[in-house]
């Protein structure tokens, strides 16, 4: 979460109490939600101004809570909403949902109950460690907690904590069905283990029809909103503990993890956490075994901080034969002479200065002391023979567009505004004593001591520039020939320090514009600059962030448009995905080389082409990002291109990278899916960067039998340089027990690692397989699944009854999102969206993924009055329930906040409340043609309503990926934006794909012709293989490399 300063609440800039609430050493008490700012003085609250009022201590970091409705000027009180009171749901409402019954025959839908949890934690099962203990123990800490870890919060009889939790080891009862209760219904976590309840049982379908009324209620369709507000407020009071309970929490919410040895699901999630012991039993399922990483993700406020371990010159301990790092399953022996690897078996000697001796349950004396032995994730500095250079500060090239189109545009005021923004924020009055110590008033400080910064521009010519601080003014020096490129000046003068440059800087960054907006060239040359760039970075490695508004069509690499709407929809379309300039092929491989990343700002002038298979493939290989702007517009977009510049300096970042997954016996890794660099099958995986926005995802086949008595172990190892210039190894550990067949294990299915590994592959083969070919592929292994599992574990049922697994409930959904999202949906898209949105299904975060396949959409029409506001009992922000994606839950009069995690929509009805808009928008806004349609930002207004959706919106960007969450207007039958807002509602016949109920009726039938023995498979032309996909992947066992 982030400190609340950043809230806005009715104009106040500052809270009463300026401490971070979340700043805590006891993760037991996390606020899991943004605080926000009090109300002014004066500011009228049930007729008494708040001034008179003084907050209790309970409200004391908020300085006021909104206890009352709030009753515009005109007397229209919010609780009556801003239209007229409307009956219950017509059968519009029901939209095509309501024609469900005579759509699916005889079908029923129901649940065999299966999709409980455990009746025990993770005990006899285990090779090198038990967590079954004597009263009063844990064993992640070994009898002994953690520093400022009360140990009773997360023992075993303390189950009071997370009584009734559907991952709390309770058993499922048949009453406990797939689908959630009725809207409104209490979540009790005491009583109804699944988050919503259980919705009564279906009636047995007989004849056409399902009920006396001939349909099927809506709410019993699996929700996607409901799953995930149910879990979002489970998790407001409690934590999630790592081993103690098996299945993580939806991707989509924020929670709060204790890592009790196994990492935390923010930086790795298993498709199973619990795998079949042999590859006939998981075929049988149809599910792939893969694991997701996010090696550097962002350590939520409330958790304990990544401890980084510094073993000296002698390292890390290791395995001498798999070369795996000390990790918590590791067993000590002989005394604690010897530990056992956890991935191999193999015995190894303990080194004399990592001796401790062990008790007599063998267990090291100093196990509590040692984060390695007790945390699942670590970091661990290296010694020399883990360095490929001298490891310093991350230097920062910022590759600027003065071409024609970015001058013209506004592109380049707002790229050089928004580098200014990144660098120093707001301080615009820091003196020259805190400029030298790189710190503002507040201490704070944009990028870590040693990092340095440079500037280069280009349009047919490439300019660099001095800002030693020791001038007066910044020097430009031109490199003209673009046929041989070079750096013309030394790297002390190229990269300096931000904050003892930062008045040539400032002053530098403000000129650009001015200076080239009488030169406008027309054609940049960005192939030369990026290699002149590479040149300047080549010795020590970093990290280029480079705009661009226009194709490059100058000198060498120049490109050339190959989009053509003839080859839109036929076998060679893959090829526009694809980078056939060798050039660019090279100066990437180059990049990574010598650990530079590049992240790309591209414009699209007018929604033109770009071809950005060609230049964004610099950035997917090298590690990078790419953020696009079809149709960049400088008064809608500068606020969030300011925005992603700044989160894109500022997130943690590392370079020179490599990467290394590890698996027990038994297993072997067969495929990686993400953006990196990898030479061979089995080698490390390569990045010039990473940052903590990107996931790689990593599958998995057999190479023989697990052992159903012994877990199965998986270790990432991120060898990397930090960006203040730090060479270390990030070590995640994940631990999922291991059963004889497959029924145990569909128990404990993470249904967004299995969508995120699906997505992956998927994106994968766009440069290999047709998209129609895909999109039958994704369909036939929807099928596969679910068939899978109704022929084999859903026990007795009707045959015309769609069963669901307990886990995979909103998994049919999620490919529906996934079929219509812009890489794969039929129809006419143009390539560059397709390959863009292919390169971030391959590297985003399960958050980031699950956002875009499902949006968040919240009715501010009709808002409770406590909703945006802290909780007065648990000082927790309200946060509104979700309603699914769907046109027949669009109210006339509605206004809607819609938000994919790529951009937010603000949607308003044609016949939406004057009184709305004028609380929302300020006063003399009562029409929508009256509204600014560049608006991007709510104005600061004293108004409950105002106040309301601005701290929303603001807690919404603290739970999503790399993109900036700025608003853009789409009003009925007036914005461009609608056609968007359409397409975001995924439960609708849109994007020339089925609607929700057309695509559960064609599974249902398919799974039903598939008991039948019936079912003709289309595998999109995949073959058969071990890939998600179907695709043949040649199997191979990893190379052991000596880091």
């Amino acid at each position: 979460m982030t400190d609340h300063s950043m809230y806005h609440a009715l104009g106040q800039e500052n809270p009463q109490n300026q401490a971070n609430p979340y700043s805590t050493s006891q993760p037991a008490a996390p606020q899991l939600r943004p605080p926000v700012t009090p109300a002014p003085t004066g500011y009228q609250q049930g007729g008494t101004p708040y001034g008179d009022n003084t907050p209790n201590p309970q409200q004391a970091q908020y300085g006021g809570i909104f206890q009352g409705s709030y009753t515009p000027a005109n007397g229209l009180s919010q609780e009556q909403g801003y239209f007229p009171p409307q009956g219950q749901m017509s059968p519009q409402h029901d939209g095509a949902m309501g024609g469900l019954a005579s759509q699916m025959g005889s079908m029923g839908v129901g649940n065999d109950g299966v999709g409980g949890v455990r009746p025990h934690k993770k005990k006899n099962r285990h090779a090198y460690h038990n967590l079954e203990q004597p009263a009063g123990s844990s064993q992640p800490f070994n009898g002994v907690p953690q520093e400022s870890v009360n140990p009773t919060q997360y023992l075993d009889h303390s189950q009071s904590m997370i009584a009734g939790h559907t991952y709390a080891g309770q058993q499922i009862s048949p009453a406990m069905n797939q689908f959630p209760a009725a809207v409104g219904g209490a979540y009790t976590p005491g009583s109804q283990p699944n988050f919503g309840g259980a919705a009564p049982s279906l009636p047995t379908p007989s004849g056409p029809g399902v009920s006396a009324q001939g349909r099927v209620d809506p709410e019993q369709i699996p929700s996607i909103p409901r799953s995930r507000d149910g879990p979002a407020q489970y998790y407001l009071d409690h934590l999630y503990l790592s081993m103690e309970q098996h299945l993580p929490p939806p991707a989509a919410i924020p929670f709060v993890a204790v890592d009790q040895g196994n990492s935390s699901p923010k930086f790795a999630r298993l498709t199973l956490n619990n795998i079949p012991s042999t590859s006939e039993a998981l075929a049988a399922t149809g599910l792939p075994l893969g694991l997701v990483l996010q090696p550097l993700a962002t350590v939520q406020a409330g958790e304990t901080p990544i401890p980084v371990l510094d073993f000296g010159e002698i390292g890390p301990p290791r395995c001498r034969r798999c070369r795996a790092y000390i990790n918590p399953f590791m067993i000590f022996r002989s005394g604690g002479n010897k530990f056992v690897c956890n991935m191999c078996t193999f015995p190894n000697d303990v080194a004399p200065e990592y001796f401790a001796p062990t008790d007599p349950s063998g267990t090291r004396v100093d196990r509590a002391q040692r984060p390695e032995l007790t945390m699942g994730t670590v970091d661990f500095m290296v010694p020399k023979e883990y360095w490929a250079k001298e490891p310093i500060g991350l230097r920062w090239l910022f590759v600027i567009d003065v071409g024609q189109e970015a001058v013209n545009r506004g592109f380049l005021e707002a790229f050089c505004e928004g580098i200014l923004g990144a660098l120093y924020g707001e301080d615009e009055g820091t003196t020259n004593e805190e400029a030298q110590t790189g710190e503002d008033g507040n201490g704070n400080r944009s990028l870590p001591v040693g990092s340095k910064v440079g500037f280069v521009t280009f349009d047919k010519e490439v300019q660099f520039y001095n800002c030693n601080a020791s001038l007066e003014q910044a020097q430009m020096l031109v490199m003209p020939d673009i046929e041989d490129p070079f750096v013309p000046l030394g790297s002390d003068g190229l990269f300096v320090d931000p904050y003892e440059s930062k008045s040539l800087i400032t002053s530098l960054l403000t000129q650009l514009p001015a200076l080239f907006s009488n030169i406008k060239n027309p054609e940049p040359a960005l192939l030369p600059t990026l290699d002149a760039a590479l040149s300047a970075l080549s010795l020590t490695g970093g990290k280029i962030v480079c705009s661009l508004s226009a194709l490059p069509t100058w000198g060498p690499g120049r490109l050339f448009r190959r989009d053509d709407d003839k080859l839109h929809g036929v076998e060679t379309e893959k090829k526009l995905f694809q980078t056939e300039h060798p050039g660019w092929k090279k100066t990437a491989g180059k990049m990574v080389e010598s650990g530079v990343g590049v992240d790309l700002f591209i414009a699209a002038p007018g929604g033109a082409y770009m071809d950005v298979a060609t230049i964004g493939h610099v950035s997917a290989v090298t590690g990078g990002e790419t953020f696009y702007y079809p149709n960049f517009h400088a008064p809608r977009d500068t606020l969030k291109l300011s925005l992603e510049i700044k989160h894109t300096v500022n997130r943690e970042t590392g370079y020179q990278a490599l990467m290394k997954v590890r698996c027990s016996n038994g297993l072997q890794v067969t495929s990686y899916h993400g953006n990196f660099l990898q030479h061979t099958f089995g080698a490390d995986l390569e990045f010039g960067v990473i940052d903590a926005d990107k996931a790689v995802g990593v599958m998995f086949s057999y190479d023989g039998k697990l052992d159903a008595k012994l877990d199965a172990h998986f270790q990432c190892a991120l060898l990397y340089t930090t960006a203040s210039g730090e060479r270390r190894v990030r070590c995640t550990n994940t631990v999922a027990s291991v059963s004889e067949g497959a029924l145990e294990g569909m128990k404990f299915i993470d249904q967004d690692a299995v969508v995120s590994m699906i997505a992956r592959e998927a994106a994968t083969r766009m440069t290999e397989k047709t998209l129609k070919d895909i999109r039958s592929a994704l369909t036939e292994k929807t099928i596969d699944i679910l068939a899978g599992y109704r022929k084999g574990f859903s026990g007795s049922h009707p045959p015309g009854q769609l069963v669901l697994p307990e886990n995979l409930k909103e998994f049919s959904m999620f490919i529906l999102g996934l079929l219509k999202c812009r890489a794969f949906k039929a129809g006419n898209e143009p390539s560059d969206r397709r390959t863009y949105t292919m390169r971030t299904l391959k590297s985003m975060s399960p958050l980031e993924l699950s956002l875009l396949l499902y949006p968040r959409i919240i009715p501010l029409h009709s808002l409770p009055a406590e909703s945006g506001f802290p909780s007065p009992s648990t000082g927790h922000l309200i946060v509104p329930a979700t309603i699914r994606a769907s046109f027949s839950r669009i109210e006339e009069g509605g206004a809607y906040l819609v938000d994919d995690g790529q951009s937010c929509l603000l949607w308003l009805h044609e016949q939406v409340s004057p009184n709305l808009l004028e609380d929302l928008f300020g006063e003399g806004h009562t029409t929508l043609s009256s509204l600014d349609p560049v608006l991007s930002s709510l104005p600061v207004l004293q108004t409950h309503l105002n106040c309301q959706v601005r701290n929303l919106l603001a807690y919404w960007a603290t739970v999503r990926g790399s993109k900036a969450l700025t608003i853009q207007l789409a009003r009925q039958k007036l914005d461009g934006a609608e056609f968007e807002f359409a397409r975001m509602l995924v439960e609708d016949r849109n994007s020339e794909a089925q609607s929700y109920v057309d695509w559960l009726v064609h599974v249902h039938r398919s799974i039903q012709l598939e008991l039948a023995g019936q079912r003709k498979k289309d595998d999109g032309g995949g073959g058969g293989g071990g890939g998600v996909m179907g695709g043949g992947i040649v199997d191979g066992v990893m190379g052991l490399k000596p880091w």
